[in-house]
């Protein structure tokens, strides 16, 4: 029997060769041991505070100045919870505790307090030269509830553009201040809108006017000048609407120049077919009216229109033509102003015909109010009963108060405090009826 021989030395285990994990796995398992250890410090901390801490407060009622008192203080501070969006919201920016809940989510990524003080520091009175805004508490608080993500961006790129809009754009701090507060706060954070505003400040007339439509409409800022701005305007041109013209229809209907410029060519086609002359004034109103409902949607309305009018299509064809923005309007809205009108009013379907700018007034605040009105003014024998009224309802509030109501207060005393109410919506429009034949009128 033969026995196999083997060196001792061979048998230490320090000389045995094992083989070695890869590179990567021993970084990723020092990564997971570094943050094993942060974890056991932490609970660690927070185990020597809670254990602590009722000591400590006890303790400082005692002696302020107290060795234990600086050892609360050290603590305390030791044991700081981490950085927290929401009460710097509210703490630093003076956001309401509503507010800031909304605006954190958009700021989940902040760890710490230092890129938004740099950023405050730029908007607010607090910081010196020509960068600083002078913003106070209250308008900070009001640009970062609109635009929370401004807290984000770095401060150096905030600067550029605050000093882009001075230089390029020849805006003012209080100019810039009214810019931030008027919706521009999202645009500052996202890019450099200085060529924009130097557009758009010359074309509208005014700086003022441009605070207007930001107001209404935000997204003109968000849309390319010369791919999509220009070419619109030109379009609006070539169906002879001057540059006063497309600035009074860009005062309510702004985004309607955010339109692709193909789109707004199908939308000025749709407002021909509709028979209003692109000379006419009336062809802002069509383009409007097309844009906001599509082509069934108008197709529809002409239809219910020509039912309850009880007329035919090339005579509500000629009414459109003067007041395309009836389309605008529900069908339950138009079905109520028409039948006011053809049975309280007892007009005749070719006067509304004529004059269907009556179509677009508020049925509860004017054509009802002022009918039951003349009316009381008719039984009371106070006007003549050939008023037209047509030319009552057109008239300013003003002038249809001075000329019908206050003249005759002393004839019927309260009707002008009973139509007020009804122009403001308090009362209903029935009430004047109510208010009329009560037994003090009877007796008069």
């Amino acid at each position: 029997m033969s026995v196999t021989r083997c060196n001792v030395e061979d048998l230490n285990p320090s000389r045995i060769r094992t083989p070695q994990p890869p590179k990567a796995l021993c970084l990723a398992d020092a990564v997971t041991r570094r943050r094993r250890r942060r974890r056991r410090r932490r609970g660690d901390m927070l185990h020597l505070r809670n254990h602590l801490l009722p000591l400590l407060h006890a303790a400082t009622s005692t002696a302020s100045s107290s060795p234990l008192h600086l050892t609360h203080r050290l603590l305390s501070t030791a044991a700081r919870s981490p950085f927290s969006v929401e009460h710097y919201l509210i703490a630093t920016c003076g956001l309401t505790a509503a507010q800031a809940r909304r605006a954190s989510p958009k700021l989940s990524r902040l760890n710490s307090s230092s890129n938004p003080d740099a950023v405050l520091a730029l908007l607010s009175s607090s910081a010196a030269g020509l960068d600083s805004l002078s913003l106070s508490r209250a308008d900070l608080a009001a640009v970062v509830a609109a635009e929370p993500r401004l807290l984000r961006a770095r401060p150096g790129t905030i600067a550029r553009r605050i000093a882009s809009l001075r230089g390029r754009a020849n805006l003012s701090a209080p100019q810039i201040r009214s810019f931030l507060m008027s919706g521009g706060a999202a645009h500052l954070a996202s890019s450099d809108v200085s060529p924009k505003l130097a557009f758009w400040v010359p074309f509208l007339g005014s700086f003022d006017m441009l605070l207007k439509i930001l107001r209404r409409c935000n997204a003109i800022l968000a849309t390319d000048v010369d791919r999509v701005v220009r070419p619109n305007v030109a379009l609006l041109g070539e169906c002879g609407l001057g540059v006063c013209d497309i600035v009074q229809m860009t005062q309510t209907a702004a985004w309607l120049l955010t339109f692709n410029p193909e789109r707004l060519k199908i939308v000025v086609r749709r407002a021909e077919e509709l028979g209003v002359p692109t000379s006419s004034w009336a062809f802002k109103d069509a383009v409007c009216t097309v844009a906001r409902n599509n082509e069934g949607t108008i197709a529809a309305r002409m239809e219910f229109l020509r039912g309850t009018l009880g007329c035919s299509m090339d005579k509500l064809r000629s009414a459109i033509s003067r007041k395309p923005s009836i389309l605008g309007f529900s069908e339950k809205t138009l079905r109520g102003k028409i039948e006011f009108l053809l049975t309280k009013v007892q007009l005749e379907t070719e006067y509304i015909l004529q004059r269907p700018v009556m179509l677009t007034l508020s049925l509860d605040k004017r054509l009802a109010p002022r009918h039951y009105v003349l009316q009381a003014l008719v039984e009371k024998g106070l006007i003549k009963n050939d008023v037209d009224y047509y030319s009552c309802v057109c008239f300013g509030n003003e002038h249809f108060v001075a000329r019908y109501i206050d003249r005759h207060e002393d004839a019927l005393p309260g009707l002008t405090d009973a139509y007020a109410a009804v122009h403001a919506g308090k009362s209903p429009a029935q009430s004047l009826t109510q208010h009329l034949k009560t037994d003090r009128y009877r007796r008069m």
